[in-house]
């Protein structure tokens, strides 16, 4: 499978310390996107279910059991790997029930792909093509015409309660070659960011300005 990166623990895509999961490749292509760097099946992402889950049993043992209190999976798009879906959900399963999943593929369908047995095993999933002119700080969506889906009966008052006040926030990881920013990112977020790190001489895809240069390198992610 092609997983780009990790991270936990997420607040900013669903409820509680998460653990977040980018996928590599998306056909799509969205203007807009904040993850082009993801569309491409690089194989420097390709990596095996057990690597990941070695990934996440590391952070259970440095959290405890209860430290983690779900998933997100998001990229790319995690349903252009429906195998690698079908290996690692039963395995995300046992640590937690609650595992949200982004696509740009609408939900019927992917149930007309043949892709219910997956859908099975979700939470919730959030569908629908990212649509930058749509892009309206809609809490938990990258642009209005994407759709929540609370798949799973068990955890929809969970769902809906957190839904109910919920606000877009960014939070950002620090990485060994610079940080990366998570979450839903406003329009003129990527814009209002790269030009306050110039301003402070911040390296950003090599491109430098200011007084100094930092080893600082950004990425925006849903």
């Amino acid at each position: 499978m092609y997983v780009a990166r990790l991270l936990y623990p997420l607040r900013v895509l669903g409820p509680g310390k998460r653990v977040g999961i980018w996928f590599a490749g998306c056909s799509r292509g969205c203007p807009g996107c904040s993850n082009p760097e993801l569309w491409k099946q690089d194989p420097r992402y390709l990596v095996s279910g057990d690597t990941v889950l070695k990934m996440i049993n590391a952070i259970r043992e440095t959290r405890g059991a209860e430290g983690i209190d779900g998933f997100t999976l998001t990229g790319g798009d995690p349903f252009e790997q429906p195998e690698a879906l079908r290996e690692l959900l039963p395995r995300l399963r046992e640590i937690s029930a609650d595992i949200l999943a982004y696509s740009g593929f609408r939900l019927r369908e992917l149930r007309n792909r043949g892709y219910r047995d997956i859908l099975d095993q979700l939470a919730v999933v959030i569908d629908g093509p990212y649509v930058e002119s749509r892009n309206t700080n809609c809490f938990l969506r990258g642009s209005d015409n994407q759709e929540i889906h609370i798949l799973n009966p068990a955890l929809e008052e969970r769902y809906r309660e957190y839904l109910k006040n919920g606000r877009n926030e960014v939070q950002n990881f620090r990485t060994r070659d610079g940080f990366i920013s998570a979450g839903i990112h406003r329009p003129e977020y990527p814009r209002e960011l790269r030009e306050a790190l110039l301003a402070k001489g911040v390296t950003i895809g090599g491109e430098t300005c200011g007084d100094e240069t930092a080893p600082e390198h950004t990425q925006n992610q849903h």
